[in-house]
């Protein structure tokens, strides 16, 4: 049986990752492939359980206990998740994935991004995706996005713009040193520009 195939989405809060990957789901299964949308962190109950942690306003993380939570969380999807479907052959799309601890942790933490990838690297069995989109906006666009949606702002939310542009800039630097595997979008136009961006940039892989 041939391998299904990883897809993720990246970028920081604010620049359309869910409404990109519902759109992208539509139309991989239009193509006749048999898809999973999974997020991170979550996707399986252990994974949901720490979603509700690493969220929560009330509660102080240390950024290293932080980046532990989140691979663990990861550790548990992969596992019980993602290898399987992959196994069976099917796509998986998901919602974040190792390269959102590299951003965020790595350099949003400032706990570094070789750190970082190691404990995902044990966490994950070193897995790769396929292929990974990562969506680009301006920075103020995005925060008054993220603001906007009528929702208390979570834990990592609620940061200063510091930080934010620290993890920009980790998001940066990862695509720039992975340019075959992560693929820059503008994510500034309509749903469906972005869509059709996404859709060119995986479309190799079908």
């Amino acid at each position: 049986m041939t391998r299904g195939a990883l897809i993720t989405i990246e970028g920081i809060d604010g620049t359309g990752k869910t409404t990109l990957a519902a759109a992208l789901e539509a139309r991989l299964r239009d193509q006749g492939l048999e898809v999973r949308l999974l997020r991170e962190p979550g996707g399986v109950r252990v994974a949901e359980r720490v979603r509700e942690l690493v969220t929560d306003p009330e509660l102080h993380i240390t950024p290293r206990a932080e980046a532990l939570l989140y691979a663990a969380a990861r550790a548990q999807l992969v596992e019980e998740a993602i290898a399987p479907l992959l196994n069976q052959g099917l796509w998986v799309l998901l919602d974040r994935f190792v390269d959102s601890s590299l951003a965020y942790q790595g350099a949003g933490r400032g706990l570094g991004l070789e750190a970082v990838r190691a404990i995902n690297d044990f966490g994950t069995g070193e897995l790769v995706p396929d292929r990974t989109l990562l969506l680009l906006l301006d920075l103020k666009l995005a925060r008054q996005r993220s603001r906007s949606r009528g929702r208390p702002a979570d834990r990592l939310e609620r940061e200063e713009q510091e930080f934010f542009e620290r993890i920009v800039e980790g998001y940066q630097q990862l695509a720039a040193a992975d340019p075959g595997r992560i693929r820059s979008i503008d994510a500034g136009g309509s749903p469906e520009e972005v869509l059709q961006a996404a859709w060119e940039a995986v479309a190799d892989l079908i």
